[in-house]
């Protein structure tokens, strides 16, 4: 049984950096010796979170992005963070096709991925403060 790893990253809350995010956790999960199907859930998961906070909780792009990943045992942990405008109301924010930027294009569908493609999503914000997005997901679990 594997033992405990811990990884934590700081990048700019820029939009390329959202595929470096992607990059790192796939790697830094490797030891678990997850499927392609779990690596790419944890990516897409880690994806959502990221850009959501890209995108929404900073008016410039260099500010920090906060990314955490724990392995315990054949469980990862993820933890997104930003210190930016923060969510009035999360639960009104996880709601499928809910945006605050629709000039953007944006799906509002960031929170729904997270929580069909990991086992756990949990969502802690306060305006004017930050949010902190923490997901984890079980490797070696087969479905069905």
């Amino acid at each position: 049984m594997q033992g405990n790893n811990n990884m934590k990253v700081s990048f700019d809350a820029r939009s390329v950096n959202e595929a470096f995010a992607r990059v790192t956790v796939a790697a830094f999960i490797a030891e678990l010796n997850p499927t392609i199907d779990e690596v790419e859930d944890i990516k897409t998961a880690v994806s959502e979170a990221v850009t959501n906070a890209i995108i929404h909780a900073y008016d410039s792009p260099g500010e920090p992005v906060q990314l955490s990943c724990a392995l315990k045992g054949n469980v990862v942990e993820i933890e997104v963070l930003d210190t930016g405008k923060g969510i009035g109301d999360v639960k009104k924010a996880m709601e499928p096709f809910y945006t605050t930027k629709p000039e953007l294009e944006r799906s509002g569908m960031g929170f729904a991925f997270m929580e069909a493609f990991m086992d756990d999503v949990r969502v802690t914000s306060a305006e004017g403060e930050g949010t902190r997005v923490w997901m984890c997901k079980t490797i070696g679990v087969q479905e069905g």
